[in-house]
């Protein structure tokens, strides 16, 4: 039985839309645009601020000690002058429950959200003290098994009794396709009806950008996003978040491209990672009945989820044997988007967030296949931008900044002559906030693309901040990000990772020296 199941990209699609009431009569009668989202006192003019970051952070398993609690005390730290918080998904663990949101998001960040006690405040009704704008994660759309689901609810007790020796995070069911993120995060129209839907419009829906109506976002009173993909302006900054679980779906075996392996290849991958996973569960069970060996259970606990995360890409390209759905509507929305603030003169640069990464060295992401999806739409996506703007970059890079989670690290690479739109831009992973930590692969920090019959480097990661050692050298560096934007028409960037390092049981909380880019 599969541990998780998730819906298909249409159902993905058709869902979120029916949430959001998307383009109902009462939106378009007042020229409301739902994929634009106006910050309350957002600054005009080229002036610097900062913002946080966090990712892949929302798990409840560490009960005596959370990593994620640790980079929210990390985060803290640096809120004083920062205007809001990004989060690049993967909000809430193992199936983004509406159960576990109190465990594994509302306890870990109370101080971000409105209200005395944790324990008073409804997951569907969080109002934040200051700006916190998420996006999808696969997990936020993950769901359980029926069968799974039952046994995980009649178990919870007892579960939760043995939860020194054993500590599986999950609850009675899952996501529901989505529907806890979206209750949580997203402006839930589809719960206000008849008359109150007019009214909630022109209560909520008075912000503008670049003159056209769209949802407000006021700190302390109303805190929501529009849609599950979106824009805002801060300082002159476009923003534009992204659902990548909708374009990551990998290509079917039968288009060849000489950086996949094939079926045969893939199906004795398989193989051997059933077989490395047969080997870790016997280790687990020796380690069971030791509640004092938490760091080798957790260890091994992570390796095993790495194994599962890797046979399930490897499945979903055993099973693809027609052309993926692809979410055509948001990409070429984001190619737009991207064109007309390319030709807004009140705008100086872009940054993109979204969770699954096109570019990382994380030990098992770089090959899978919905690396290469996504990193094929995105230049598809900047291709046809560089084609209409090329007069105006001057050469430039087309997005300033690419934000992403996923892999469960801290990493910061730079795109080089890459032969399409995507060349010259930094990317940033911000996956390491609390979940499982990974490795960096073997292979180092060169990320090479073959090009009719030769490797080229196409990428060189520059940072990574992740799981290393063994037993007692065993660190894992859990991590948040502050971002400092200059002032003027070409603002400089700086990244600053905030650390929150585990090391022989004890904590220790640093930062690594800023890096412009």
């Amino acid at each position: 039985m599969k541990l998780i199941s998730e819906p298909n990209i249409t159902v993905k699609m058709r869902r979120m839309r029916e949430r959001v009431r998307w383009q109902h009569s009462e939106l378009q009668q007042r020229g409301i645009d739902q994929t634009r989202l106006a910050l309350e006192n957002a600054p005009q003019e080229f002036s610097e601020f900062s913002f946080l970051v966090l990712g892949d952070s929302g798990t409840g398993r560490h009960r005596s000690s959370s990593p994620q609690r640790q980079v929210a005390q990390q985060l803290m730290n640096h809120q004083q002058g920062a205007e809001f918080i990004l989060h690049t998904g993967d909000v809430v663990y193992l199936v983004g429950s509406s159960e576990q949101y109190r465990e594994n998001f509302i306890k870990p960040y109370h101080e971000w959200i409105v209200g005395d006690d944790y324990h008073d405040i409804a997951y569907d009704k969080m109002v934040f003290k200051l700006p916190f704008l998420p996006v999808l994660g696969n997990h936020d759309y993950y769901d359980l098994p029926p069968l799974l689901g039952l046994v995980a609810g009649i178990t919870g007790p007892l579960r939760y009794a043995l939860r020194s020796y054993v500590d599986i995070d999950v609850s009675w069911h899952g996501s529901y396709q989505g529907d806890a993120f979206a209750r949580a995060f997203i402006d839930y129209l589809k719960g206000v009806s008849g008359f109150r839907l007019a009214q909630h419009l022109d209560e909520h829906y008075q912000g503008y950008l670049d003159g056209t109506r769209c949802l407000s976002y006021r700190p302390k009173q109303y805190t929501r996003v529009p849609n599950r993909y979106y824009q805002f302006r801060y300082g002159g900054i476009d923003f534009f978040a992204l659902d990548s679980n909708t374009f990551n779906q990998p290509l079917p075996l039968s288009i060849t491209d000489e950086d996949r392996p094939s079926r045969e290849a893939l199906q004795a991958q398989r193989q051997r990672l059933e077989d490395e996973k047969a080997d870790l569960l016997r280790q687990a069970a020796e380690l069971t009945m030791n509640p004092l060996d938490e760091d080798g259970r957790e260890e091994i606990t992570e390796e095993l989820e790495q194994i599962d995360e890797q046979i399930y890409d490897i499945d979903k390209q055993l099973d693809g044997n027609t052309l993926p759905v692809v979410d055509t509507e948001q990409l070429n929305w984001l190619q737009e988007r991207l064109i007309a603030s390319w030709q807004n003169p009140d705008v100086r640069g872009r940054i993109l967030f979204f969770h699954h990464p096109p570019y990382v060295t994380e030990s098992t992401k770089w090959c899978q296949g919905q690396t290469l999806a996504v990193r094929l739409h995105l230049r598809q996506v900047l291709d046809a931008v560089a084609a209409e703007v090329g007069d105006i970059a001057r050469g430039a890079p087309l997005v300033n900044l690419v934000l992403n989670g996923h892999a469960h690290c801290m990493e910061y690479i730079k795109t080089e002559d890459t032969g399409h739109g995507d060349a010259h831009i930094p990317f940033v992973i911000c996956g390491g906030s609390g979940y499982s930590l990974r490795r960096q692969r073997d292979e180092g920090p060169h990320l090479q693309e073959n090009f009719h019959g030769e490797d080229r480097t196409v990428a060189t990661s520059h940072l990574f901040l992740g799981r290393t050692g063994k037993g007692s050298t065993l660190k894992r560096p859990y991590t948040g990000l502050r971002v400092d934007i200059g002032s003027g028409k070409a603002p400089a960037i700086m990244l600053t990772p905030l650390v929150a390092e585990k090391y022989d049981s004890q904590w220790n909380h640093y930062e690594v020296d800023s890096i412009k880019v």
